[in-house]
């Protein structure tokens, strides 16, 4: 199979709305192209690695099972040519990624956003600018039911991110655009990073935890009353271009996650969680659902900061950093 440029597909990062955008708060998400991923097809002559190459090719075979369910229920929301995706299978086909699986950075959601685009739209990826809003909400509905095959439930919005490749704003979990955030007021040492727990999450587990906690009539009001103001705080002031807002909302805002989402937060993560919220040097919080994986940081003193979190064992990545 020939690859061409619309076959690569970028991990994510979900700057806010992580388990908020279940009780309907805004969101805010963005692509991330140091990772991606690809469908391929095994080639015994040039690949090293044919053991990983032959695992990805089984497990899409135990998805196209889960595909041809949901089509006999008539339960499917496009037309997904599944026999051509068998053929493909016995053929070697499979998926070369480089996003690490439980990290927080959209693997599955890239996997069915390729998968969709082979199978559904054919190789034909539209761009945000020539979808309307129904016909993105339409896309985001049928994600949702492909993704929901990895995590048991799925807001879709994983895989759309992974296929449009372009920032998108959530008002709330049914209305959600394109975005540019605006660079104004961004200084070169302003920056967005990830550091490395060194072992990957699991998201189900932590999203019944989440959901039982919310059955709790204290719990849920504070995620209300505090932490879906809070959120929905970050996200208008970061839109804005309002900075010194955004940093105070945002570190708020992990202060919050620090005492009411310990359960979310790796155990070799929180002193150095609780040092950004001492200092207000750097600022931490959940990147997707927790538990392992990659946590994402916030800073004015990006040099500084990863001198300092790379002295106490941590792997810094930028996501964002003004040039």
């Amino acid at each position: 199979m020939r690859q061409k440029k619309t076959d690569l597909f970028y991990s994510k990062v979900m700057l806010f709305g992580e388990y908020t955008i279940i009780q309907d708060s805004m969101g805010l998400t963005i692509p991330y192209s140091r990772f991606s991923g690809q469908l391929r097809f095994i080639n015994k002559q040039s690949y090293t690695d044919l053991k990983l190459a032959t695992l990805s090719g089984s497990q899409i075979q135990q998805y196209a099972g889960y595909i041809q369910s949901l089509h006999k229920r008539g339960e499917l929301l496009c037309r997904f040519d599944v026999g051509r995706l068998e053929n493909d299978l016995r053929k070697g086909l499979y998926f070369e990624s480089t996003i690490p699986e439980g990290y927080g950075l959209g693997s599955s959601g890239a996997l069915v956003s390729a998968l969709y685009s082979r199978y559904v739209s054919d190789g034909k990826i539209e761009t945000h600018s020539r979808l309307s809003h129904a016909e993105i909400a339409q896309l985001k509905r049928c994600f949702a039911l492909l993704e929901s095959y990895f995590h048991g439930t799925s807001s879709g919005i994983d895989p759309l991110i992974c296929y449009l490749k372009h920032p998108l704003f959530l008002q709330n979990k049914d209305t959600l655009s394109p975005i540019h955030i605006p660079r104004r007021s961004i200084s070169s040492e302003d920056a967005i990073f990830l550091i490395n727990s060194g072992k990957p999450g699991m998201t189900a587990p932590l999203v019944r935890l989440y959901m039982d906690k919310c059955a709790q009539p204290d719990f849920f009001e504070r995620i209300t009353n505090e932490l879906i103001p809070l959120n929905n705080s970050c996200i208008q002031s970061l839109l804005k271009g309002e900075i010194e807002s955004f940093y105070d909302s945002v570190h708020k805002l992990s202060a919050f996650q620090l005492e009411y989402f310990s359960e979310m937060i790796p155990e070799c993560i929180r002193a150095v969680w609780q040092q950004g919220v001492n200092s207000q040097l750097y600022t931490l919080k959940l990147c997707g659902s927790g538990g392992g994986g990659y946590m994402l940081g916030f800073t004015r003193h990006f040099s500084q900061v990863a001198t300092q979190l790379g002295e106490a064992g941590f792997e810094v990545i930028p996501v964002y950093r003004r040039r």
